[in-house]
């Protein structure tokens, strides 16, 4: 019964072409509506609400959700930290769909970056050199390189799977395992992918993802330290 009245409300908003943040019917339109009880609607909203298809404002109505991807990102993370502690390689599972959906993407854009995006390519590259030369390359230069060289795609949503990736992998890593690093590794690594992309070399730009990934491979075979705390859901 819930389910159903999940999937009304969403057929709705669906044959209704409401885009986010549009208004939704009222409690009592919705009853009426759909002939259920008012309990019914409440729990249908917030079912919907956690999935991020409806956002409920109290005191002002309910209205249609963002309907990001972020609640992706928490399964990925949960499924991810219980499979760890199962003694799985769950976060090894992690990294390889990441990896299969960036190798099977970067031939696309082997000679077919914007100017611009190159460019700030360029930049990000030259923050990791400043970076790796104090030690250490920052996670969101990483993430900002790999965000921005997918962007020329120009798919919103591929974005925001990798995104989804991005952040349930390193929330997980961040808290799960210390992943040595060698900043100077880190920053030729992604000096290949940009110059592979930059060349329109397609097997070059595979081969350069795959080792990127394949390091990152080889040092979540390090050993995890013991006693080491998980704060995967601190926000």
């Amino acid at each position: 019964m819930a389910s159903d009245i999940q999937e009304r409300i969403k057929k709705l908003i669906i044959d209704g072409r409401l885009p986010s943040g549009a208004s939704l019917p009222t409690e009592p339109e919705l009853m009426a509506l759909l002939g259920v009880s008012r309990n019914s609607v409440r729990e249908a909203l917030k079912a919907l609400q956690a999935m991020g298809i409806v956002e409920i404002r109290h005191g002002f109505g309910t209205y249609v959700g963002p309907m990001s991807v972020a609640p992706m990102i928490e399964g990925l993370t949960f499924r991810t930290v219980a499979g760890h502690y199962r003694g799985e390689d769950s976060l090894l599972q992690l990294l390889e769909l990441r990896e299969a959906v960036e190798t099977g993407l970067i031939a696309r854009l082997a000679g077919r970056v914007p100017a611009a995006d190159l460019a700030e390519l360029d930049a990000l590259i030259e923050r990791m050199e400043r970076e790796a030369a104090a030690g250490e390359v920052a996670a969101d230069t990483d993430r900002a390189f790999h965000a921005t060289l997918y962007r020329g795609l120009g798919n919103l949503l591929l974005g925001e799977v990798l995104e989804a990736f991005w952040d349930a992998f390193h929330r997980v890593r961040t808290d799960l395992v210390d992943l040595p690093q060698d900043p100077k590794v880190t920053c030729r690594q992604h000096r290949e992918i940009l110059d592979a992309v930059r060349s329109g070399d397609v097997i070059r730009a595979e081969q350069a993802i795959r080792e990127h990934f394949g390091n990152i491979r080889t040092r979540l075979g390090s050993p995890v330290p013991t006693g080491h705390p998980n704060h995967a859901y601190d926000k």
